[in-house]
């Protein structure tokens, strides 16, 4: 059994705490009654009732110890960390030696409030008692690395100044998992409705984002949630996670979607051997469209949710490969972001050191093609809560993220903030591309092949759309570029680009008018 399944007992369920000779604390009758109609209240997860009994037993004597620390169970699980914290300290002054598992629910409300210090002093304590679980104790020890972490990275602050999107793009719902095309011309998000999932998307018109309106029906449905998506680079194709819908396969599954014109074709199930009866989700696509990252809860991973790989290959899309330990741990990865240049990672994960819940963190390939171990974005990127969905710009500069610990306009918010230079991507322009019938200008949907000179390797291979003969592209900067372009009835088209000394924040555009094969 996973170690993240023995954690979510521990945290999320309060067990009844007794002392040592099996009896109460408190001889106190009306206290005891208190606390018994709290413990039929947990039974029946009525826990504002068990708090009001509770509540009503500590102050029939305010020594009965095993009422503060059932009173600090209901809280945390109720996400209510300073109360909690509040009636554990209150048990351990009663008695320090009460009950261990005080300190370990103690260090991890203090760390859901940012009090890193007392928290790995409770954790430090919680190890020096004898005959441990296993598992708590690795839980127990990971947590004093992530104390140990956040003081050190409350000392080293990196550049961080978010700004939230606003009301065009944020509402009192919640909203995360943003992703913008490679020209920042849309951004397509997840908007949470009473607990239903959809797409919203916002245009940006003279430098500033439109109110957000509902992608497509053809997508969005009342009765299945759809969230967690990737825009390919252009815009046309956008994968996206599905959610008990009847064509699926597990709980949750990966679709794709292509644009026509201004209007989503029907999405498609990308079937196995991607999406199995377990959880898949959250899927990036690479900038060449052939590498996809996702996330699931298959066999076969190291934790909870691990980052996994498929690529796509003449016979459709390869079995998944998992990430391997450089990027998976025992416990959660999630929300993978490959940016443009195909060689930074960002994700979010519970597992490698933090400041608590989820943080980001980026990995970098190295020269042999392989993950490096991943590094923590800082403070105040990271906090005590949850962070996930950082998606970047095709330039690098800016990310776009979604918090619930910045005071938005309702639980989690988007915001966009400048990157660190140490934590950007390598830099990359796009190309925006047209093909037009060199006699009409009529616009031609061709495929479009574009071939890094260097490595002599195809970089992209699509069509230029036929409503419009466009195709965009993201690539590397500074390198020299092969493109070839063919369609039946024309003559073939080839050139070489550069984009050394281009302004990467700039479109790079070509324009191709291709001749027809003339009759006789």
């Amino acid at each position: 059994m996973r170690l993240v399944y023995f954690v979510f007992l521990l945290l999320m369920f309060a067990t009844p705490v007794y002392s040592q000779n099996g009896r109460y604390s408190t001889s106190d009758k009306q206290a005891i009654k208190h606390f018994a109609l709290a413990g039929r209240h947990m039974d029946t997860r009525m826990f504002d009732e068990a708090i009001v009994e509770l509540t009503k037993a500590t102050e029939a004597d305010p020594q009965f110890i095993e009422a503060h620390i059932q009173l600090a169970d209901v809280f945390r699980i109720k996400r209510s960390y300073k109360q909690a914290i509040e009636h554990y300290l209150k048990a351990i002054r009663i008695n320090p030696e009460f009950n261990r598992g005080i300190y370990l629910k103690l260090g991890e409300a203090e760390i859901n409030e940012a009090q890193y210090a007392p928290a790995q002093q409770h954790l430090e304590k919680y190890i020096t008692f004898p005959n441990f679980n296993a598992e708590n104790l690795e839980y127990a020890k990971k947590l004093i690395i992530d104390c140990k972490f956040s003081l050190q990275a409350l000392k080293n602050p990196v550049a961080f100044k978010p700004v939230n999107m606003g009301p065009e793009i944020n509402s009192a719902a919640d909203e995360y998992m943003p992703v913008a095309t490679a020209d920042e011309a849309m951004l397509i998000f997840t908007r949470k409705i009473n607990n239903n999932e959809d797409f919203y998307k916002s245009i940006k018109q003279d430098g500033n984002w439109q109110k957000a309106t509902d992608l497509s029906t053809r997508i969005n449905t009342p009765n299945y949630n759809e969230g967690a998506q990737s825009i390919s680079q252009d815009g046309r194709y956008l994968f996206f996670t599905g959610c008990n819908r009847p064509d699926g396969r597990g709980k949750c599954d990966i679709y794709i979607v292509q644009k026509k014109g201004d209007t989503w074709d029907k999405p498609l199930s990308l079937n196995p051997p991607v999406n199995t009866a377990a959880w898949e989700s959250q899927p990036s696509v690479s900038a060449d469209g052939r590498t996809l990252y996702f996330v699931s809860n298959k066999r076969g991973g190291l934790g909870g949710y691990d980052i996994w790989k498929t690529e796509l290959g003449d016979n459709g899309w390869s079995e998944p490969v998992n990430l391997g330990p450089t990027i998976n741990t025992p416990y959660d990865e999630q929300s993978p972001f490959i940016h443009p240049d195909d060689n930074t990672l960002y994700f979010c994960s519970n597992g490698w050191p933090g400041m608590g819940n989820k943080d980001l963190f980026i990995s970098r390939l190295d020269k042999e093609g392989k993950w490096q171990q991943p590094v923590n974005l800082g403070y105040p990127i990271n906090s005590s809560g949850d962070e996930n969905g950082l998606t970047l710009t095709a330039n690098g500069d800016y990310a776009f993220f979604s918090s619930n610990n910045l005071k938005g306009l309702g639980g989690f918010d988007i915001y966009t903030f400048e990157m660190p230079a140490s934590v950007r991507p390598k830099m990359v322009t796009y190309v925006k591309g047209t093909v037009n019938d060199a006699d009409t200008n009529e616009p031609l949907e061709a495929d479009v092949e574009i071939i890094d000179l260097e490595k002599n390797k195809i970089v992209y291979q699509d069509y230029s759309s036929p409503e419009r003969g466009e195709f965009l592209v993201t690539l590397t900067s500074g390198k020299n570029y092969g493109l070839n372009i063919s369609k039946n009835g024309y003559l073939f088209y080839s050139a070489h680009f550069s984009l050394s000394g281009v302004e990467p924040k700039k479109a790079f555009n070509i324009h191709v008018p291709l001749a027809p094969i003339g009759i006789g």
